[in-house]
């Protein structure tokens, strides 16, 4: 019972205090995040990045009002980036270009925030803008769409495969709605991003991996069908449908693993005195 105490008290630290404002700073070092202030019009914006690549520069043009940002990247694929935008800057949802090409990023947005979620191929300098959809004609642009679920998407074989549809429809459409989702996402894609692509690589390496990961993102899967299901108005709702998740899938793979080992070590425990008693 003090066990389950203390995990809930650790998840709820990482989670609850993110969502009522308390200082991040700790996370710095952990993955690849950037923090950047932009003063428009007397106000003060923070903007926040999290890649898996490297980060050169940035700047911000009050007249486009548009945030430019020029990176360098290591890889032919995998490059991902999560940009987080106050609301206030832009006066509609961005439009994202790539050296200078309309690129179709996830673009989401809840009462604080805009979202941009964006996969850049290709190793070498890039440059990333970022700009109010205001100063831009967008009448021939396609709808948003992207990546961003590699481990998964190397596992089920493609970006379109149903259980990748899964991931990126329940954080579009159910996480990304709310603050406190928002935020969780910017913290766990820290952590994400610094060691997917590594993971993703194997996994088209070695049949074998694949198919293990596969298996083992299965219970995971199963767990986030339920929140399709949830109705989820408000930040109190998402905290606790997140927090539920995140227990019930620590039962999933740590708590009925560690049970079934004792459990199999207990039997084996019991055959092996029983054999003692009758030799004896």
């Amino acid at each position: 019972m003090k066990i389950i105490l203390f995990l809930i008290f650790i998840l709820s630290t990482t989670i609850i205090l993110p969502a009522y404002s308390i200082d991040l700073s700790e996370f710095e070092n952990v993955g690849l995040k950037n923090k950047y202030i932009i003063i428009f019009e007397g106000n003060e914006f923070e903007i926040g990045i999290v890649v898996n690549f490297q980060v050169v520069s940035h700047a911000f043009n009050e007249t486009d009002k548009s945030l430019t940002f020029n990176i360098e990247s290591s890889r032919d694929t995998g490059n991902e980036a999560e940009i987080y935008v106050p609301q206030g800057l832009f006066a509609e949802p961005p439009i994202v270009l790539l050296d200078g090409h309309v690129v179709s990023a996830i673009i989401n947005e809840n009462d604080n925030i805009f979202y941009i979620g964006m996969t850049i191929e290709g190793k070498g300098e890039h440059v990333i803008e970022i700009i109010d959809a205001k100063n831009i004609d967008i009448g021939s642009l396609e709808a948003p769409n992207g990546g961003g679920c590699l481990i998964a998407t190397a596992a089920f074989g493609s970006e379109m495969a149903q259980q990748v549809q899964l991931l990126r429809e329940i954080r579009d459409n159910t996480v990304l709605q709310t603050e406190s989702g928002a935020l969780f996402m910017m913290w766990f894609n820290q952590f994400y991003y610094s060691f997917s692509p590594v993971i993703a690589d194997y996994e088209r390496e070695n049949y074998t991996f694949k198919e293990a990961v596969k298996l083992a993102l299965t219970p995971l899967l199963t767990s986030l069908i339920l929140l399709q299901y949830a109705d989820i108005d408000s930040e109190a709702e998402m905290l606790g449908y997140g927090i539920g998740i995140i227990i019930l899938n620590l039962g999933l793979y740590i708590v009925a693993p560690v049970v079934l080992i004792m459990k199999i070590t207990k039997r084996v425990n019991i055959e092996k005195t029983s054999e003692n008693s009758c030799t004896s």
